[in-house]
């Protein structure tokens, strides 16, 4: 791989993924206004209040993966073959707690405003649909950062070119899917 990209590299290597994940984010704002995710957001008091962070921390917490696992790459720390080793297993599980944990603090800060607001809501409820999206899409992400991140590098794509669009989308459309799935489930067990 080439140190230093020029700009017309780094546009043939970024524009084919951010026009997926244009294509892709128009799918997850269609998944916002199905019948299911409307009845979702009205059974669930605070689903549509934690939406964004929910959404946010996904794109910050597995871009940071990205980016770690990108530098790794470059630094030649990390092998272009996806090998369970310490290195990369500390970045894989250290950003899967972080999603987790970030994501149960959602459903609690969420709580807590709608408290604030003298509405009513269900700390149970919003930890249980958060914490089943967030293992949901935990498994999803890392499956397709890994496979993004190792494939492109070996194929000669600079991982730091394309990870923020496939990170941001994946995240967008698992994480709109998944807060469906544990909207039902919640509903289904609580």
């Amino acid at each position: 791989m080439l140190g230093h990209d020029t700009a017309l590299d780094v546009y043939r290597q970024a524009l084919p993924v951010i026009l997926v994940s244009l294509v892709a984010g128009l799918f997850a704002g269609t998944l916002l206004g199905t019948e299911t995710m409307r009845e979702g957001i009205e059974s669930v008091p605070g689903i549509l209040l934690l939406l964004p962070a929910f959404l946010a921390t996904r794109g910050g917490v597995y871009g940071s993966l990205g980016a770690r696992l990108s530098s790794g790459l470059h630094q030649g720390l990390i092998d272009p073959h996806f090998e369970w080793n310490g290195r990369l297993r500390n970045a894989i599980v250290a950003s899967f707690l972080n999603g987790m944990i970030v994501s149960v603090f959602i459903a609690v800060l969420a709580w807590g405003v709608l408290l604030a607001l003298g509405r009513d809501g269900s700390l149970l409820e919003l930890v249980v649909v958060l914490v089943i999206a967030a293992l949901l899409s935990a498994f999803a992400m890392l499956g397709v950062l890994l496979t993004v991140i190792f494939k492109g590098y070996r194929r000669g794509l600079d991982p730091d070119n394309i990870i923020g669009p496939v990170v941001t989308t994946v995240g967008d459309v698992f994480g709109v899917a998944f807060l469906l799935i544990g909207i039902a489930v919640a509903g289904a067990v609580l």
